[in-house]
Order: structure tokens, then sequence, then C-alpha cells
């Protein structure tokens, strides 16, 4: 950081100092408090809807071949397709806070979907047959077969996808005008600062560390 701080000058990459002196002055300023609030509750709502569609639809598709046969190809086709270009269709659909939502629901529900499907298909059948014949209770089997299966398949793509779901939020915020910290950084941006610029990066480092 600091070689290429002197290489190529303050403009191109502010130095640590003026780094932590933005960082400071934008603290103080009470800018970073309501801004890292505002995008973690995009982060985190649209992080939910998308792990909330991914694990039920990922579990009848695991259960169900018809359904996987339906879905799994809408899944791909989802994957394919890059974040920002949902952002710009949700600007003209929805607009405002729901636009940087639904672009992360629909970044991050198709990964939980696959890890759904694989835990549903992997789960033992003859385990399962096992539980039937000595009349495990349904509440039990899920509870000590089923949940405890799918966790181990859901956990790294749950872990995953809140990382992308606060990267996908800042992209969106910033070209959404949302607010959060996406928009410090388009209005740092607008004044060319590049000091308050990487004091937002250091603020987002820091919160994907902590989550991690």
């Amino acid at each position: 950081w600091e070689w290429g701080h002197r290489v190529y000058g303050a403009l191109v990459l502010p130095g640590l100092d003026d780094t932590l002196a933005a960082l400071l002055r934008m603290t103080g300023d009470g800018l970073v408090g309501p801004a890292l609030a505002e995008t973690a509750v995009h982060a985190l709502t649209g992080w939910l809807i998308g792990v909330g569609a991914g694990v039920i639809l990922g579990t009848l598709a695991g259960l169900r071949d018809e359904v996987r046969a339906a879905l799994q190809p809408v899944a791909i086709i989802l994957l394919g397709i890059p974040a920002i270009a949902w952002v710009v269709m949700a600007l003209l659909w929805f607009g405002g806070d729901w636009a940087v939502i639904f672009t992360i629901a629909v970044a991050t529900s198709p990964l939980v979907f696959a890890a759904a499907v694989e835990g549903a298909r992997s789960l033992d059948g003859g385990l399962i047959r096992m539980a039937q014949v000595y009349r495990v209770p349904f509440g039990a089997r899920i509870l000590n077969m089923h949940a405890p299966h799918m966790a181990s398949h859901l956990f790294p793509a749950l872990a995953t996808t809140l990382a992308m779901a606060w990267k996908v939020a800042i992209m969106a915020e910033l070209l959404a005008g949302a607010g959060g910290i996406g928009d410090g950084i388009a209005g740092a941006r607008a004044r060319i600062d590049t000091s308050e610029i990487m004091a937002w990066i250091v603020v987002v480092a820091c919160v994907l560390v902590v989550v991690d």
C-alpha cells in the first residue's frame, strides 16, 4: 500500500495516514454508523430472502426429481447472470431500497439452492428406512437426522453468500443511490476524494473480517 502511494501519488492511491484521517473525520461527522446500519439492513434482508427461497426450493428439488428437473436449469441461468445486470433491471422494476434487496436475493439464492439440493439428495436412504421401521417420531427425525445433515451442506453456502450479500449491497447502493456505504463511495467518487473512498473500503474490509 505504502509503495503504491509513493510511486503513484495520493490521487491514485492515498497513503495510510490520509486514509486514517479521512476515516476519523467521517466517523466524527456521523457518516460511518448510519451508512453501515443501512447497508447491513439491505444486505441482511436480501440475504434472508435469498436463503429462505434457496433452502425451501432446494430441499423440494432434492426430494422430488420432477421439481429438480424444473428448477435446476433456472438456478444455473440465474448463476450465470452478473449481479450488475440485475441492479439495472431492478432499478427499472422497483427502484430505491428494494432494487438493492432484490439484487442481493437473486444473486445469493442459486448458491443456497444448490447446497440444499445436494443436502436433501445425499441423506442415507437406509437411515431413513430404518427410522421409519422403528417408528422414530417425525419431529425427532427432522431434528436429529435431516437438520444436522442439511446444515453440513448449507453452512459453507450460507457463509459465502453472507459475504457476497455485503459486496452486492454496496455495488447496488452505489448505482441505485439507495444510501448506505455504496452511496458514500459514490459521493466520494464524484468529489474525486480517493482518501474517503479508501476509508470506506477499509470499513467494508473490517466488516467482512468480523462477519467471517
